[in-house]
């Protein structure tokens, strides 16, 4: 059991990194090996978002302190918060290809709340937004939709020429 100068401090360290950040991604950490773990608060510290396990109790106390209307103890079991200062798509990404890769039944992936907008996000949408390929690689399909027709087009024309 936790000393309340403990907690204390690990309530200074969850607000200090929710000052810093625009959006929190909640996960399910149960059943995931140390080592495995290790390596998923390695990938998220390059992509400047730490991952930080707290108890609901405190998060709850913290959210209340600032003014957001959340409530972690829907989630059960324990629950790891990963403080991101990007984009959501960045994070979610980073979360689901690790999850992904570990081959576990259940989705890991408990939701995500917008500070900025002060909206919850349920996993469905998280992991939809997890799924999505990279912005370049959406930008490139994109031009490839785009310039389908016109290359149709232009196939056309050429053969009308040469048959003409």
């Amino acid at each position: 059991m936790k000393t309340k100068q403990q907690k204390k401090t690990e309530l200074d360290k969850a607000e200090q990194l929710l000052a810093e950040s625009k959006v929190l991604v909640f996960t399910d950490f149960s059943k995931v090996p140390t080592e495995e773990l290790r390596k998923l608060r390695r990938d998220l510290r390059q992509a400047g978002a730490p991952l930080l396990v707290i108890k609901k109790r405190l998060l709850n106390v913290l959210f209340k302190q600032k003014g957001h209307q959340l409530d972690t103890t829907r989630f059960d079991g324990a629950v790891g918060t990963v403080f991101s200062t990007g984009a959501l798509e960045n994070v979610a990404a980073t979360i689901y290809k690790f999850f992904r890769g570990l081959k576990l039944e259940a989705n890991k992936i408990l939701g995500a709340y917008d500070i900025g907008t002060r909206t919850y996000l349920e996993a469905a949408n998280v992991t939809m937004i997890g799924q999505l390929p990279p912005r370049e690689v959406l930008l490139g399909q994109l031009v490839g939709m785009l310039a389908a027709p016109i290359r149709s087009f232009m196939f056309v024309l050429d053969q009308q020429s040469k048959k003409s």
